[in-house]
């Protein structure tokens, strides 16, 4: 009689990270490993897709008077965004990236 193991799923954990001022935290999109031909891409050949999720944000660019400016984006929204702004930032094995607000080309809808 054979015995088969079960492997316990781990639960998602929510990531808690609060950006400051403008900044906004985004998860990227996963890219595919195999093309429509069928062709396995290695980690080094895929492109990283400037699209994702946004995960938390900030409250807001500081303003002369003292006030916060309102962010246009928020949790939730995918977005579009320039591949040279932001910054990637590992917290509990999930790979994130924390840029400006000014760095979000377009919110898709």
């Amino acid at each position: 009689m054979a015995v088969t193991a079960k492997k316990k799923k781990k639960a998602k954990k929510s990531i808690r990270i609060q950006p400051l001022g403008d900044r906004i935290v985004v998860e990227r999109d996963v890219t595919g490993d195999v093309t429509s031909g069928g062709i396995l891409l290695p980690e080094s050949a895929k492109d990283k897709p400037s699209r994702g999720v946004v995960v938390s944000v900030g409250d807001g660019k500081l303003l002369p008077s003292g006030s916060r400016s309102e962010l246009q984006v928020k949790v939730g929204d995918h977005v579009l965004f320039t591949s040279y702004g932001p910054d990637e930032i590992s917290i509990d094995d999930h790979e994130l990236l924390l840029m400006r607000e000014e760095d979000v080309f377009a919110v898709i809808n």
